[in-house]
């Protein structure tokens, strides 16, 4: 695979909104959601399905509004190889978290109709849960594109979850959102869920990629409330709502008061992705990865470095 960086930065507030070209993918309701009775509780974030074909060296736009998508473009890259990626931070305005919602819904579809009219991408991953959570249906209800979005794993955290206690951890503007605490009254499988809002671990993640990690006292202290002992269960489990997150799951590991699953929802985003556009078929050769940067800097070292094998180009 080749990395580049695109030619031109998205400057802030300057993307015109466009629509996507249309797809000949059909599109329907979700069954499963519907026999679920799902949609009937969440209609606006009830997303369609679109039926999977199998598509050679895909164009795929993962976006976040940092490096935290970083950890989803990894397992995406791994199931897809052969794929032509751009991978956009919309960094000039970074953490999305501390942005008011109507301002964020508006900067989100102007900075991805850009993006989109450039890159003419098969499929948007939005590898960010803030924007995922507040932004996703107003991308699907503009764009005639397939969106893979990032939502709290609180379904499988809750099944696997031995103790039955479970916390979630987001930013502040996730665990905030109804959708977060309608996929509780949804999946909570009988387990005790704790929400937990940070307004710093995403930063402390982007930090760590830089080369100027936080400190264990400023991480222990944003980790605290996470873990619960009550009535004589444990927290076993801690589902990162963030996809910076995991980018600490090591420095997190390493800090907890007892022995606790951190749950990362990237490896089932790449499954729904291969779902969508089926499997690899092309040589890894053929794959490309080209950076976009809203605030108009140069992909970070930090880029290709957490990316081993692959090949930077100019």
């Amino acid at each position: 695979m080749q990395i580049g960086r695109a030619k031109r930065a998205i400057q802030p507030a300057a993307v015109p909104l466009v629509p996507a070209p249309p797809l000949s993918l059909p599109l329907m309701a979700s069954p499963s959601l519907q026999s679920s009775g799902l949609a009937d509780h969440l209609p606006s974030l009830m997303g369609p399905l679109v039926m999977s074909r199998a598509l050679p060296s895909p164009h795929i736009l993962v976006f976040d509004s940092g490096l935290g998508g970083l950890t989803v473009f990894r397992e995406i890259a791994k199931a897809r190889p052969d794929a032509q990626f751009v991978y956009a931070a919309d960094d000039a305005v970074f953490p999305y978290g501390k942005i008011e919602e109507s301002t964020l819904i508006a900067r989100v579809l102007e900075v991805m109709g850009g993006l989109i009219e450039t890159h003419q991408p098969d499929l948007v991953v939005v590898a960010c849960n803030t924007a995922s959570t507040i932004v996703l249906p107003d991308l699907r209800q503009h764009f005639d594109l397939p969106f893979v979005g990032t939502v709290p794993a609180i379904k499988p955290a809750c099944a696997a979850s031995k103790s039955k206690r479970v916390t979630v951890l987001g930013t502040e503007a996730t665990v905030k959102r109804e959708y977060t605490h309608e996929l509780i009254r949804q999946y909570g499988a009988g387990c005790m869920v704790d929400l937990v809002g940070s307004a710093r671990l995403a930063a402390f993640a982007e930090a760590e990629l830089a080369g100027t990690p936080a400190s264990d006292a400023e991480i222990a202290a944003e980790l605290a409330s996470c873990f619960v002992e009550a009535d004589g269960r444990r927290t076993d489990t801690v589902v990162l709502a963030c996809t910076h997150y995991p980018l600490l799951t090591v420095r997190f590991e390493a800090l907890t008061p007892w022995p606790v699953r951190f749950l990362d929802p990237a490896p089932a985003i790449a499954r729904r992705v291969v779902n969508l556009l089926g499997p690899a078929t092309g040589s890894p050769e053929n794959g490309s990865l080209t950076t976009v940067f809203t605030s108009g800097r140069e992909a970070p070292a930090q880029l290709t470095a957490a990316m081993p094998g692959l090949v930077a180009i100019s």
